[in-house]
Parts: structure tokens; C-alpha cells; sequence
């Protein structure tokens, strides 16, 4: 196999060996929480996950694309995808950390993950600037 061949190999099992990864995460998270059903039902169900991605890349151009990454249209797609829902999030936290402001408490955990957001918004920024 060419190197281009096991990297195009390699890449398209990122998807699926992430699902397991944070399967697995969830795993320990539950066993050390004392919350064996989540412990079980984080697993299977990430496990799942990678399966039914694998399964749907067969039918599913969407699918098949976003494991290989060689379709710049849907690795496009994929990008502003993604940049709607890191939007949503950002937007989520804020309104939740106005929320709790205005219950009377100290705004956490939101204000960590609005640091968080705004934080690596700017890194980005900064970091995408000088490389382009």
C-alpha cells in the first residue's frame, strides 16, 4: 500500500476511532461516577454511532465524504456545518450565562465556557491571520 493509499486509509478512520475514543471515555467517566448504565449506554451508544457512519458510507455520498475528506464540496460543506453550530453553542452559552446572571448566581459553569469559546475564537483568529 502507497503512503497515499494508508493516509486515505488513515483518514477515513478518524470518524469511527473518535466515536470509540470518547465511547470508551464515556465508559470510565460512568464507571468512576458510579453510573454503570450511562457507563454502558455512552459506550454502545458511540459505538453505534461509528457503526451506522461506516454502514451509511456506502449508500451516502455525504457520509463517504466527510471519512475520506477528498470532496472539497462537502469537506465545504462540512466547514460551514460547523461553524453554524460552534455559532450555536457560543450563542446558547451566552444567553445561559445571562440567564443565571440574572437568577441571582455566579453565571458558572457558563462563564467558563464562554471564556472558553471567546478564547479560541481569538487564538484562531490570530493564528489564521499570519497563515494566510
Amino acid at each position: 500500500m502507497s503512503t497515499r493509499e494508508s493516509q486515505r486509509t488513515l483518514t477515513y478512520w478518524i470518524v469511527p476511532a473518535t466515536a470509540v475514543a470518547i465511547g470508551i471515555a464515556y465508559l470510565v467517566a460512568g464507571l468512576v461516577g458510579d453510573d454503570t448504565a450511562f457507563a454502558v449506554t455512552g459506550l454502545l451508544t458511540m459505538l453505534a454511532a461509528g457503526v451506522v457512519f461506516v454502514v451509511a458510507a456506502r449508500w451516502s455520498e455525504t457520509a463517504r465524504g466527510l471519512l475520506d475528506r477528498r470532496d472539497e464540496r462537502i469537506t465545504s460543506i462540512d466547514r460551514s456545518a460547523t461553524m453554524f453550530a460552534g455559532m450555536c453553542v457560543i450563542a446558547a452559552v451566552l444567553v445561559m450565562f445571562v440567564v443565571e446572571i440574572a437568577r441571582g448566581n455566579d453565571g458558572d459553569p457558563y462563564s467558563a465556557l464562554g471564556a472558553v469559546g471567546g478564547l479560541a475564537y481569538v487564538a484562531s483568529l490570530v493564528w489564521l491571520r499570519f497563515r494566510r
